[in-house]
């Protein structure tokens, strides 16, 4: 009997050291580009990036081709892709199964969520970081087609704020993941976060004049569509700050007390 207690007190005594973060991340990481989804929303970047540059060059008019358009142009494609990637990173450890083995591995959800984010966010910002190179080739290949002078009217707080944007709308999937905690959930509610409420916006923008100067402190697309025209005004910062407050951070807390009390099966 002593014998036992004893081993049982040992047993207890043994503290078994946290998965590092780092390596969730790495694993987090290869988990994105395993799925088939995941591998052709990965691959869409690529392809969009260069569809989108070629459309600039062949059909943007002589004296709009600079880097400034492509920079612009190039980020349209990555809001809407960057997003999902970040939904189905969250959703993937429901709709495939895959939970229960995650969180028994790192039982510290919070955790496993925070490596997500990372990972998502590390994704985006190469994302990012590649389509502007590829408007940097754009606007090389378009100039000297069109025979232009190079302009490079995008300064690197411009481009901050361009990458800003985008992790915003990234972030939004991440979000939406967390609340929904399913891919055709969470890919639906962006849709319409992304494309019906704007649409609505706009309808009642100029249906009702007064909706007008009260648009930018409720419409989170509105609002972050000035970190991708220069440079925002102290007053558009703060209409960044609201509508991300309302729209991004209230529904990622309760996203994340869904998480961590959610029964995984």
């Amino acid at each position: 009997m002593t014998t036992t207690a004893t081993l049982v007190r040992d047993v207890q005594a043994v503290r078994v050291a946290p998965v590092p973060l780092g390596r969730v991340v790495r694993v987090e990481l290869r988990k994105m580009f395993d799925t088939r989804s995941g591998f052709w929303l990965m691959a869409s970047i690529v392809i969009f990036a260069l569809l989108t540059m070629i459309g600039v060059v062949l059909f943007a008019p002589d004296e709009d081709l600079t880097f400034y358009t492509f920079a612009k142009a190039l980020g349209f494609p990555m809001t809407l892709v960057l997003p999902m990637i970040a939904a189905l990173s969250i959703t993937g450890e429901w709709s495939q199964r895959t939970g229960l083995s995650t969180f028994t591995m790192v039982p510290d959800r919070s955790r496993v969520l925070l490596a997500k984010t990372i990972s998502s966010v590390v994704v985006g910002v190469v994302a990012m970081f590649f389509a502007l190179a590829v408007g940097v080739v754009g606007n090389l290949v378009g100039t000297a087609i069109a025979g232009t002078d190079l302009v490079w009217d995008v300064s690197a707080v411009e481009v901050f704020n361009i990458v800003l944007g985008s992790l915003l709308c990234l972030l939004t999937g991440t979000m939406l993941g967390m609340v929904f905690r399913s891919s055709a959930g969470a890919l639906v509610a962006y849709l319409v976060l992304a494309l019906v409420l704007p649409a609505i916006a706009g309808i009642l923008s100029a249906s009702e004049p007064g909706f007008v100067d009260i648009q930018p402190w409720v419409d989170a697309n509105w609002a972050r569509s000035f970190l991708f025209e220069g440079t925002p005004s102290a007053e558009q910062w703060a209409q960044i700050g609201v509508t991300t407050s309302f729209w991004l951070v209230l529904p990622a807390l309760l996203g994340l007390r869904l998480v961590l009390r959610s029964e995984v099966k």
